[in-house]
């Protein structure tokens, strides 16, 4: 079976990350949980950004927002790391929700640290898997080629803080066409970088176009 590193919190709980080993395992990959200051096994070939707390505004020279999170700055400098080794080595990289944040300011980009309870923003359901609204796939892009028609998809969404201003190399693969929140961004310069706002691990079971943004991963490994 194919391996990947997934990154956990400093205070990393298992039921967290479940979800995401699921759907990993579901398209035939074993992910590989660490978490700072753990040793890095070598040899994965697959980096799994997943959710999580805030990413310390100082990393993109902004001043804490009343409303965010206190840092993690251990797992911040460890996905930092990580994801400058696997961009260099061309690497598959797969960000999930706070995972695009970090990929995003890993660039040179910037967050909008907070944005209010809305129903396209931050929607708290017991079946986390239920969809919140629609984000609009830009056409060209390897999102688009993995989603397949129609370029829209019903995504669910629990984030407070999401892109602000892109970083250099990434580009833009998805909107949600309502309030034009950036929901997912790629490097097409190499194999395989995605990164998405939503929370696809939770919808993978019940929608197959989540499930193949996991598959497409794996065939890129």
């Amino acid at each position: 079976m194919k391996r990947v590193l997934a990154v956990c919190g400093s205070h990393w709980k298992p039921d967290y990350s479940l979800p995401y080993e699921e759907a990993l395992r579901g398209a035939g990959i074993e992910p590989i949980l660490i978490h700072p200051g753990a040793p890095i096994s070598e040899g994965a070939p697959g980096l799994l950004l997943m959710g999580g707390t805030d990413v310390n505004p100082v990393r993109f020279g902004q001043a804490p927002d009343v409303n965010t999170e206190t840092p993690d700055d251990a797992r911040d400098s460890l996905e930092c790391n990580l994801i400058e080794d696997f961009l260099a080595r061309d690497l598959p990289v797969l960000a999930i929700c706070r995972g695009v944040q970090i990929l995003n300011v890993q660039h040179g980009g910037t967050l909008i640290q907070h944005l209010d309870a809305t129903p396209h923003h931050r929607v708290k359901t017991e079946d986390k898997g239920l969809p919140a609204h629609r984000v609009e796939i830009a056409p060209g892009t390897k999102l688009a080629a993995i989603a397949g028609e129609p370029l829209t998809m019903e995504v669910n969404s629990r984030h407070h803080q999401a892109i602000d201003r892109i970083g250099d190399g990434l580009k833009v693969s998805a909107r949600d066409p309502e309030d034009g929140m950036i929901e997912a961004v790629e490097r097409p310069d190499k194999r395989f970088v995605i990164g998405v706002q939503w929370h696809p691990e939770n919808m993978s079971t019940t929608d197959e176009r989540q499930a193949r943004l996991f598959q497409a991963f794996a065939a890129a490994l």
